[in-house]
């Protein structure tokens, strides 16, 4: 009798450990180390424990808009000391900027916070890229942590330390580089986001996929659009590898990172001018526009075979909605162009295709080419 209940409680171990090293498994799927902090792809219960039982922080402060305050924070108050504060904001492009800044800078000080606080993004784009650039600022510098909790932010505005707000209709014209303590990546969260929002945060997948020989093809992220979202880690983890390929040889975008700008000179001009009317576009959207039309710029420019631009104009104008750019102010959209970061001077500055899974920077063209671009895109569209 003895040996059989040994038996059972030896099996009955060895079946816990068994458990425990599968969660385990499901809680870090991935570590991607950078130079001097690390993105964790994981549960995000287990990775925020962790990291805070390696830091100590006179203050933690947590960065929200309205929408993640209510879908995404309950997800790390079980983790958080019970004493944390929080600072909302309001959600959307549109309040990036200065006066949104005030808002933040104002509460930290109400908060008490000091240089050995710590200020905890959690959101997309805005509330990172913002969140960043106001803690870098504030009393000249506090740490602070990146939760994305977008598929865009994910992919693109978690790695590479670029901080900022848009300011004078120039998106993200005013701002420094700077990088968090770490970046803590839970697919969950895109459970929280609308189909729209998960198709925009795949153009920079699929900008990715185009301008570096990922993992992926352009196929394959037209499959893993219509499977589950909790199964994106793999693909996350794959394209950040290619935003670190360029961010790592060029961390202040002198030369090779600029490939990552490709489809932003124009896509970039695009949203500045939409977020201005009754119908503002989502960034990837704007960034899918502004591929197409530098695609074109690439077979006129870079040689991009006709099938390749062709294989881009089907594969983003079935993805993303149609948009009647004979409505838009071509010469306001060149306007906002010539104030974009990497012009020199003013020539026009952009990333190039030569084939697909191969970029080429610093390519300039005239406001003619440009519009041309536009045009290709307007003829390509049925309203």
């Amino acid at each position: 009798m003895p040996y059989v209940f040994y038996l059972f409680y030896l099996s009955y171990v060895f079946y816990v450990l068994l458990c425990e090293l599968c969660v385990t498994k499901q809680i870090i799927m991935q570590t991607i180390q950078l130079a001097d902090y690390h993105i964790q792809i994981g549960t995000i219960q287990a990775s925020l424990s962790t990291f805070l039982k390696q830091h100590v922080f006179s203050k933690i402060i947590v960065l929200t808009d309205e929408n993640t305050e209510k879908d995404c924070l309950p997800l790390l108050k079980p983790t958080l000391p019970i004493d944390f504060q929080t600072i909302m904001i309001p959600a959307g492009e549109s309040f990036k900027n200065l006066r949104t800044c005030e808002i933040v800078w104002n509460a930290l000080f109400a908060a008490g916070a000091d240089r050995k606080s710590l200020l905890i993004n959690l959101g997309g784009g805005v509330i990172g890229d913002m969140g960043g650039f106001c803690a870098s600022t504030f009393k000249r510098g506090m740490p602070f942590l990146q939760i994305p909790t977008t598929l865009l932010s994910q992919v693109d505005a978690s790695i590479g330390g670029k901080l900022g707000i848009d300011f004078g209709n120039v998106k993200n014209s005013i701002g420094l580089f700077g990088n968090p303590k770490t970046v803590l990546i839970d697919p969950l969260f895109l459970e929280t986001l609308s189909e729209r929002e998960v198709r925009s945060g795949f153009a920079e997948l699929f900008k990715h996929a185009l301008i570096h020989k990922a993992k992926f093809s352009i196929q394959d992220l037209l499959q893993a659009f219509q499977g589950n979202r909790a199964n994106l880690a793999p693909i996350i983890g794959d394209s950040l590898l290619v935003k670190k390929h360029f961010v790592e040889k060029d961390p202040f975008e002198k030369g090779i990172r600029k490939a990552l700008n490709f489809g932003h000179t124009i896509g970039h001009a695009v949203e500045s001018v939409a977020l201005e009317t009754d119908k503002p576009l989502l960034h990837g959207e704007s960034i899918a526009i502004g591929m197409i039309c530098e695609a074109f710029l690439s077979y006129q420019i870079t040689g991009l075979s006709a099938s390749d631009l062709e294989c881009i104009v089907h594969t983003f104008l079935n993805m993303y909605p149609k948009i009647n750019l004979k409505l838009f102010d071509y010469e306001q959209l060149i306007r906002i162009m010539q104030q974009d970061k990497k012009n020199e001077g003013t020539a026009i500055n952009f990333t190039l295709l030569k084939k697909i899974g191969v970029s080429s920077i610093n390519h300039t063209a005239n406001a003619a080419q440009i519009k041309e671009s536009l045009d290709f895109y307007a003829a390509n569209c049925e309203y």
